[in-house]
């Protein structure tokens, strides 16, 4: 088996641009993504734009939406903003939480392919329900505010 080189991408438009072509492919190597990923080094000017927050609530925002077969989000979390998520697949239960109670923090996610509810699960009372997944905002942009998400509640 032939070792290909992971292009380090040096901007985040360079990093979308790479994830574009490796989706093009009907076959995706996980672990050629997952590479991609862990090489682009942070630039917060570069991310900034899409980086909304919320004072009660962690916050999906869309980046760019991979010709349909995958979503790259940033997610913001404000102090001690947390969410528990019960994915479907090998990965079971998980939670995500920024656990400290003075700064904001940043994580860049890719989904793929994109989903539009998901399962989350209530540790007090030990039940799950299935939720809408929204964007808090859209290439930089806010998205219109219908009513508080289901998913944040």
């Amino acid at each position: 088996m032939e070792q290909t080189e992971v292009v380090k991408p040096e901007t985040l438009d360079e990093l979308i641009a790479i994830l574009h072509k490796i989706f093009e492919s009907d076959t995706i190597n996980v672990e050629e993504v997952q590479n991609i990923m862990e090489s682009y080094e942070s630039k917060p000017h570069e991310w900034m734009k899409y980086a909304k927050f919320d004072q009660y609530r962690y916050t999906r925002n869309l980046v760019d939406e991979g010709n349909g077969k995958f979503n790259l989000m940033i997610l913001c979390w404000g102090e001690g903003h947390g969410r528990c998520l019960c994915v479907s697949d090998s990965i079971g239960l998980h939670r995500v939480e920024n656990v400290s109670h003075t700064e904001c923090a940043v994580s860049l996610h890719l989904y793929s392919p994109p989903f539009d509810s998901c399962q989350t699960f209530d540790q007090r009372t030990g039940h799950k329900n299935t939720v809408k997944m929204t964007f808090w905002s859209k290439y930089g942009e806010r998205t219109p505010y219908t009513s508080i998400s289901q998913e944040n509640n």
